[in-house]
Order: C-alpha cells, then sequence, then structure tokens
C-alpha cells in the first residue's frame, strides 16, 4: 500500500509542477471551501473536473511530444555514428562498443542511460515487438543473460532493422538481427 501512495504522491506533484492542479483549484468559486475532512479537498463541479482532465491530456501530450523528440534527437545522433570503429568498452565519440553507442547517443540526448546492455535493458520498459517505434531499443539474449543492444529503426519486409555496433574488426552499420532472440524495450513512458 505504502508504494501506491508515493506513486500517487509523486504523480500529484508532476501534476503540480506542469501547473495543472493550480489552474484546475484557481478556477474553483470560493463557496467550494473545504468540508470538514481532514484533508482540505475542494470539491470541484463536472465542467471544472473537464477543464482539469482537458488540461491533463494537453500537458500529457505535450510531454510526450517532447520525448519523441529527445528519442528522435538519440536516434539521429546514433546514425551519425555509421563507419565508427567498434572497440570493446568504448563509448565514442569515435568508437563504440554496442551499450557505448546508446549510452552514448541517448546521453546526448539528455537520458539517462546506463553504461552496458544488461543495465539498460534493465533500466527500459519492456514493449511488445509490435509496438516498437523508431528509436526503441533492442536486446540480444541468451541463457547467460542480456550480450547485445542495438537502436531499433524500422520494420522491413517483417525484419526488424537496426542500427548497432556489431564487433570486433566491424564497424557501427545498419542490419538485420541476425537471431529472433531479442526483446524490445523503451524509454518512452
Amino acid at each position: 500500500m505504502p508504494a501506491i501512495r508515493r506513486t500517487a504522491r509523486s504523480c500529484a506533484l508532476s501534476l503540480v509542477s506542469l501547473g495543472v492542479i493550480g489552474a484546475a483549484l484557481a478556477a474553483a468559486p470560493a463557496h467550494a471551501a473545504p468540508h470538514n475532512d481532514r484533508s482540505g479537498a475542494v470539491a470541484l463541479d463536472d465542467s471544472q473536473v473537464a477543464k482539469y482532465d482537458a488540461q491533463v491530456a494537453k500537458a500529457r501530450k505535450h510531454a510526450e511530444r517532447r520525448l519523441d523528440s529527445r528519442v528522435r534527437t538519440a536516434t539521429d545522433i546514433a546514425l551519425h555514428q555509421r563507419g565508427d570503429t567498434y572497440s570493446y568498452g568504448s563509448a565514442g565519440p569515435n568508437a563504440f562498443d554496442c551499450s557505448g553507442l546508446i549510452f552514448y547517443s541517448y546521453r546526448q540526448a539528455g537520458f539517462d542511460v546506463p553504461r552496458t546492455s544488461d543495465a539498460q535493458a534493465g533500466s527500459t520498459r519492456r514493449i511488445a515487438k509490435d509496438n516498437m517505434r523508431p528509436g526503441d531499443l533492442m536486446f540480444f539474449f541468451d541463457g547467460g543473460g542480456v550480450y547485445h543492444s542495438s537502436i531499433f529503426l524500422r520494420w522491413e519486409k517483417g525484419h526488424a532493422v537496426m542500427l548497432h555496433a556489431p564487433g570486433s574488426g566491424q564497424q557501427v552499420t545498419v542490419a538485420a538481427p541476425w537471431t529472433g532472440n531479442w526483446f524490445a524495450g523503451t524509454l518512452r513512458h
């Protein structure tokens, strides 16, 4: 139960930071003073609730557009690394390993992304492959866990197209997966 309260409180704080709750409360009539409960809650009529809901929806769409823009920026940064050399343990700007490419590109776009593939997989929200959008991440696994990561670009003829730093002696490139043992993750909410 405490986790639910923290989530509700953090959501409310997020909405307050967007000014949404303040605007809804400012619209509350003076006679809508708190009732005799200890929470200090203000009763809103249906039109005020509808206005509040519209403001929340507008703020959410704006936040989603900003997040999509940051994901596009990260993808563009990564695409500009095509041809750079693979180097184990490297995170740019001129040489990368698979997770280093994601670390470099997404950090440049303002995301707090961990350094390793396994940690990156753990920090994303897992999504269905059918729901992937450009800039989502692909994580390759075997019995030992996640061993490779890449950036999803698009579907082409039923196959995923990705950008990745493949391995020793190779360069950052666009390719199709060599196996179906991968799952999708997103940094979008």
